[in-house]
C-alpha cells in the first residue's frame, strides 16, 4: 500500500487567502510550508489510485504528483474517488473532476444525498461518474488488490445543513472514517473526528498506520487568537492535545496528523508543539508527504 498526502490543510489553506494570522503570515514569506486543502491518493499497486476527498485544490495538487498524471490524451490513472463527508473542503474538488473523466464515487448514502442537493453536481455525469452508495461496516473494493471499509465517528452534519441546534457528537453517516487493506496492512484514514470513545480506540489499535484529524491543536485556539467564534469541538474536531493523550497507550505503527487548521502550530515544523508531538511518535502531514503503512 502507498498513501501520498495531496493536501495536509483543513478548510481555507495554509495560507488562507483572507487570514492574516502568523502561520499565514509565515507561508505567504516562505518561512513554513504552505499546504492546501485536505485530500488524500491511495494505491495497492503504484499503478492504479485513489483519491479520498476532493478537494477544492484538487486540480493543482494532481498537477503536483507525478504518480497521478495522465498517460495519454483521456488516460489516467484515477479510478476512484470516496468522500468522507460533506464537507465543502472535501467536495468542492468534485467540480474540477467534471472533465469527461470516468471513476466511481463512493459515498455513503447521506453524504451522497447532501451532494444530490447540489444542482452543480450534476456536471459529473452519471454514465461517467457512477456513485456508489457504501454502507457502514461494508467492506467494497475501491482498487484493485486495495479494500475499503467505511465506519461511523463521531462529528456533525456539514456546515451548509446545520440547524439551530447543532449535534457535534453525531454517530452515523454523515462522518466516516475509512479502514484501508491491501495484503497484510491495514490504514486508518479519520480527518474529521469530534470524540475519542473506547470502541473508536479499539478500532484503531493495531493499525499499521492512522491518519488523523489534527484540524486544531488547542480546543479554543481560534477564539483565542482572534479567527472565529467556535471551538473545535464545536466545528466537530477533537484538539490534537486529546488525540495525543487518548490513544498514547495504543499499538500503532505511523500516527500522522492530517487535516491542519491555518491556526495551527503543528504547521510550523520548529514551533515547541511541533517538537512535542514528534516527541510523543506522531508525524505531521505536509504536501506530497508518501507513506508506506
Amino acid at each position: 500500500m502507498k498513501i501520498i498526502i495531496l493536501g495536509a490543510a483543513a478548510g481555507g489553506g495554509l495560507p488562507q487567502w483572507n487570514c492574516g494570522c502568523a502561520n499565514c503570515a509565515a507561508a505567504r514569506h516562505g518561512r513554513i510550508p504552505s499546504l492546501t486543502q485536505s485530500s488524500i491518493a491511495v494505491s495497492a499497486d503504484g499503478g492504479e489510485w485513489a483519491i479520498l476527498n476532493a478537494s477544492p485544490d484538487i486540480r493543482m495538487q494532481l498537477a503536483a504528483t507525478p504518480a497521478l498524471h495522465p498517460s495519454g490524451p483521456r488516460q489516467m490513472p484515477l479510478r476512484s474517488v470516496l468522500v468522507t463527508n460533506g464537507d465543502i473542503d472535501h467536495v468542492a474538488g468534485l467540480l474540477t473532476l467534471r472533465e469527461s473523466q470516468p471513476f466511481d464515487l463512493f459515498a455513503t448514502a447521506a453524504i451522497h444525498d447532501a451532494l444530490a442537493q447540489n444542482p452543480m453536481l450534476t456536471a459529473l455525469r452519471d454514465d461517467l461518474v457512477p456513485r456508489r452508495t457504501v454502507a457502514l461496516d461494508q467492506t467494497i473494493d475501491l482498487l484493485p488488490g486495495l479494500t475499503a471499509t467505511l465506519f461511523a465517528v463521531p462529528g456533525k452534519v456539514p456546515l451548509y445543513q446545520e440547524g439551530a441546534v447543532v449535534e457535534t457528537g453525531l454517530v452515523g453517516e454523515t462522518t466516516v472514517g475509512v479502514e484501508l487493506r491491501s495484503k497484510d496492512r491495514r490504514a486508518l484514514y479519520i480527518p474529521g473526528c469530534a470524540d475519542m470513545p473506547d470502541w473508536l480506540a479499539d478500532r484503531i489499535s493495531g493499525a499499521d498506520a492512522l491518519l488523523f484529524d489534527g484540524t486544531l491543536w488547542e480546543d479554543d485556539e481560534m477564539i483565542r487568537m482572534g479567527l472565529g467564534q467556535k471551538t473545535g469541538r464545536r466545528m466537530g474536531h477533537m484538539s490534537a492535545q486529546d488525540s495525543i493523550r487518548s490513544l498514547a497507550d495504543l499499538t500503532i505503527g505511523q500516527r500522522i496528523f492530517v487535516h491542519l487548521n491555518n491556526s495551527n502550530p503543528l504547521t510550523d515544523p520548529d514551533s515547541p508543539q511541533t517538537a512535542e508531538a514528534r516527541a510523543a511518535g506522531w508525524r505531521i502531514a505536509r504536501d506530497g508527504m508518501e507513506i508506506a503503512p
